[in-house]
């Protein structure tokens, strides 16, 4: 990994190595079903669903990777950022919380879509190391509508909940949406912006879910930052071991799932499989 030529940010500890041990550090999301407040609940005890939590991370941790990010996926059509209600935070919470005590703290949140604040909320209250912010600095147009960067939001509320150690893990080039606003802008000057604006682990995505990362983007992410860079979409047994030469590790789900989509079910064989090819 090369300095950003502009600095734009002082060093601090890799991220990555504080919370995995693992190299390239595997990530494995876990796809809730659908959470109280959403439109396909069906009224499944959250405690239910902390059990599913927990053994789609055995599924992952036992075979081979090292950490899981648990995201309510099944909440589609997702809400802006500060629409989403205390139900979300606290079942993300109860979930989440059994997963640390099942596997410590190599556990992350993701709320859809890029919810920073209520993210930082469930971590900390779960014991959780990280969360996942898509749109952490400048905007775009996603499938939800205008989203603004939620750095200086999350920031300033993390701190004042005494959640500082709470990670952040930020997407530079955000799938499932335009990027007109931005457009005369290059991929390298959005890296240094998601640096500058104090993230701690940049990622690299495709198009949408289960898209793979294009090489030269995820290099050139890698050339303009001093954080570890890992791949948040696409990654699959047959490319991994080229696209971790790039960086540092990967968030995987959808081909490691035994129907190939998100809302399938994490198939161990695969995720041995993935593993193996990743040099696990």
């Amino acid at each position: 990994m090369t300095a950003s030529p502009l600095g734009v940010f002082p060093p601090k500890p890799s991220a990555l190595a504080e919370m995995f041990t693992g190299t390239p550090s595997l990530i494995g999301a876990i796809h809730l079903p659908a959470l109280p407040g959403s439109p396909h609940y069906t009224g499944q005890p959250v405690s239910e669903i902390a059990r599913f939590a927990v053994e789609e991370a055995h599924a992952y941790i036992d075979n081979g990777f090292d950490g899981v990010i648990v995201e309510n996926h099944w909440d589609i059509p997702f809400l802006k950022p500060g629409e989403h209600g205390y139900e979300t935070a606290a079942s993300m919470g109860v979930i989440t919380a059994a997963v640390v005590g099942e596997f410590g703290k190599a556990v992350g949140v993701s709320i859809l879509s890029n919810a920073g604040e209520c993210g930082v909320a469930a971590a900390w209250a779960a014991g959780a190391s990280f969360v996942r912010v898509n749109q952490w600095a400048n905007a775009y147009i996603a499938n939800e509508g205008f989203i603004e960067g939620q750095a200086a939001k999350t920031t300033r509320f993390r701190h004042r909940i005494g959640a500082d150690p709470v990670r952040i893990f930020a997407d530079v080039h955000v799938k499932h949406g335009a990027h007109a606003i931005v457009a005369d802008r290059t991929v390298a000057e959005q890296t240094e912006d998601a640096e500058f604006f104090d993230a701690d682990v940049l990622i690299a995505t495709g198009s949408r879910t289960g898209d793979a990362a294009s090489v030269d983007e995820v290099s050139v992410i890698r050339d303009n930052t001093v954080l570890p860079v890992i791949i948040g979409s696409g990654i699959t047994a047959a490319n991994v071991a080229a696209l971790m030469k790039e960086c540092d590790g990967a968030i995987v789900a959808s081909s490691v799932k035994d129907n190939g989509r998100w809302w399938g079910r994490v198939a161990g064989e695969k995720v041995r499989e993935l593993s193996r090819a990743a040099g696990k």
